[in-house]
């Protein structure tokens, strides 16, 4: 997916990096200006819009929110120079980074 002014489709699918790409192409100058930290406040006031809807939100609300929260995520990773989709590859692409399994065997006690 190419990013330009028009909008995409509304019904494409997009990849993670395409997203990365289309934020960064909206937002990158506002980001960079706002920096890291004032992002970083921004995400975590979104987290807490999501838990709100997961109590008791409708299903349109968590969409919304579950959206917002991955943008402000991606904003970070723009700001900082992470590519999400290199994160999540050397992180999970080999399976639990746990276990190493794709279908995890941690123990409940342990993080994943």
């Amino acid at each position: 997916m190419r990013v330009s002014d028009e909008s995409p489709a509304p019904d494409a699918a997009i990849s993670l990096a395409d997203f990365q790409e289309l934020i960064r192409t909206m937002y990158l100058e506002k980001d960079v200006a706002r920096g890291i930290d004032g992002t970083f406040m921004w995400l975590i006031e979104e987290v807490g819009e999501l838990a709100a809807a997961l109590r008791d939100g409708s299903h349109e609300e968590k969409l919304g929110e579950f959206a917002d929260v991955l943008a402000w995520l991606t904003t970070i990773a723009n700001v900082a120079g992470v590519d999400l989709n290199e994160a999540v590859q050397q992180k999970y692409g080999a399976g639990c980074p746990g276990c190493g399994q794709y279908i995890c065997r941690c123990s409940d006690d342990e993080k994943p």
